[in-house]
């Protein structure tokens, strides 16, 4: 297969990228290399995939529809794995326009172009986001999400609609994945475990929101990957489904398994909770395991032992 990959130089786009490349399929990856987070991980990360013969990378925007639609008339596209966006939550609150630029703006060209030039499957990036303070626990598929607490989260719901939308006119096949709270090794430095780490070892102290008392849907980016993949594989018309962990973790908790990791104790400094912030995510992964086979394997401990091996290795610690 020809999969177009956006965000190929991202976290999540780079472990895909390296699984279809594995098995023999041609990746042509999409990304603007922005300066988000260091973009010297995202070329390192380049770097490994561009050793296959059968991987391109396109440093462009794809809220340029233009340059997108050049793209596609070059690669014969068989199906999109569309994993580009603008991330972060708190990140939407300093820079609004970054998210309608590239998670609205940037998400319409890519459907558009996989109307015009007739990609049947596209699975796409949601977020566990979308389910703001939702007070049923574990989150559903089926429950409300009209009520999102942050611009980003709003974007991915949008998203959600806008396949819909494709799907109804066009036909496409439109599978949006809400992923929870991924981590791993080549991760992004802006997500907590990351910036956790690093400034425990740099002797820094952390800050640590609405006093510790947030629980998270941790999940393990092999887990992230197998779901993922068997969407790729196996197009469904129209769904959306939960990829997470099923199995939530303390904010405190999460930090001492770091701590225990490192043989270092974390300085904390204890904060109010975020705008746009949530009390806790909790995937309900019934539909996955249905539809996909999904089986996440990988626990907290396991998980954060791969992370921190991987980062004191990359960073020479």
């Amino acid at each position: 297969m020809n999969v177009l990959v956006t965000g190929g130089a991202g976290f999540i786009g780079f472990y895909i990228s390296k699984v279809l490349l594995e098995r023999g399929d041609n990746v042509a990856g999409l990304d603007n290399f922005n300066d988000y987070y260091d973009p010297s991980l995202k070329e390192d990360r380049i770097k490994l995939l561009e050793k296959n013969t059968n991987y391109k990378i396109y440093r462009t925007d794809f809220s340029n529809y233009d340059e997108l639609e050049e793209i596609f008339k070059n690669e014969r596209i068989d199906k999109i794995c569309h994993l580009g966006a603008q991330a972060g939550v708190r990140y939407s609150l300093e820079n609004p326009h970054a998210y309608e630029k590239s998670n609205l703006a940037g998400t319409l060209n890519i459907f558009e172009a996989a109307r015009h030039f007739e990609v049947k499957d596209v699975v796409y990036a949601s977020s566990s986001s979308v389910y703001g303070m939702n007070k049923k626990i574990p989150f559903s598929e089926t429950d409300n999400v009209d009520n999102p607490i942050s611009l980003y989260a709003a974007t991915k719901k949008a998203n959600e609609l806008m396949a819909y939308t494709y799907h109804h006119l066009y036909g496409i096949n439109m599978t949006g994945l809400r992923f929870f709270t991924v981590y791993g090794p080549m991760g992004r430095p802006d997500m907590a475990y990351f910036s956790f780490t690093k400034d425990i070892l740099s002797g820094k102290t952390i800050k640590v929101f609405n006093n510790g008392d947030l629980r998270r849907d941790f999940t393990y980016i092999d887990d992230i990957v197998a779901g993922v993949i068997k969407c790729i594989d196996n197009p469904f018309p129209y769904e959306i489904i939960n990829l997470g962990n099923n199995k939530p973790v303390a904010l405190l908790d999460f930090i001492q398994t770091i701590e225990k990791e490192l043989g270092q104790e974390a300085k904390k400094e204890m904060l109010p909770m975020q705008p746009g912030d949530v009390l806790e995510t909790y995937a309900n992964i019934d539909k996955a395991k249905k539809l996909l086979g999904y089986d996440p394997k990988t626990d907290i401990q396991s998980g954060i032992n791969k992370f921190i091996s991987w980062y004191k290795e990359y960073y020479k610690i």
